[in-house]
């Protein structure tokens, strides 16, 4: 069973800028598909998913795609070869936005940020993020090659991960959850590598909606 995600902080703290609506854990293994070592962006778009059907009403009896189904959308696309079907090539911040488009209708904007320090100069833009939309955020990169969601933004110096590389038994609650390491707040700049760049997926949502 996937952990919902529904109440991230026990406490409210105006130093932090959140997300907002229900989302679901996905990482390796989580359907029984052993993905390891590949296949942590498609459990990252598969987390964004479930929080875009929890927000938008006409998507709300639909099933979060597989990893497969996910792939087969992008050949449907023309952006990957047949061979992409069942294989176990790897999905990025671009990917994500052009199945998130083609299933739910929403937009995103794509960030680039030329290396992990410069992490930094873009605090104030993903704390509006929240602010304005709510939505989680895709991350990826070229050196730090593995995929994280990001939940929230704090003092513009901490980083709320989600981390889909955990590949054992469901949790049962986000306490166990925190206490597995697998969501923690990250240190900006200190916990990234300063010598990759990185992408960021930010589904744009109007803030009706949610």
């Amino acid at each position: 069973m996937l952990l919902k995600i529904d109440q991230i902080l026990d406490e409210i703290d105006e130093t932090i800028d959140i997300v907002r609506g229900t989302l679901y854990f996905y990482h390796y293994k989580c359907d029984e598909q052993d993905d390891r070592g590949w296949g942590c962006g498609y459990r990252t778009l598969q987390t964004l998913c479930s929080w875009i059907i929890n927000v938008k009403e006409e998507y709300s009896t639909s099933i979060v795609p597989s990893i497969t189904k996910i792939q087969e959308i992008l050949v449907d696309l023309e952006d990957k070869s047949v061979s992409f079907i069942k294989s176990k090539q790897w999905i990025g911040t671009c990917e994500a936005t052009m199945i998130l488009s083609q299933l739910y209708d929403v937009d995103c904007k794509i960030i680039h940020i030329s290396n992990g320090y410069n992490l930094l100069n873009y605090m104030n833009l993903l704390s509006k993020h929240f602010h304005d939309f709510g939505s989680p955020i895709m991350m990826g990169g070229d050196a730090d090659a593995a995929s994280k969601c990001i939940l929230a933004v704090r003092s513009n110096k901490q980083l709320l991960i989600l981390d889909p590389h955990y590949s054992g038994p469901s949790f049962t609650s986000i306490n166990k959850l925190r206490e597995s390491g697998y969501l923690k707040w990250y240190n900006v700049p200190n916990d990234f590598v300063s010598s990759s760049f990185y992408n960021l997926c930010l589904p744009q949502l109007k803030k009706d909606l949610i």
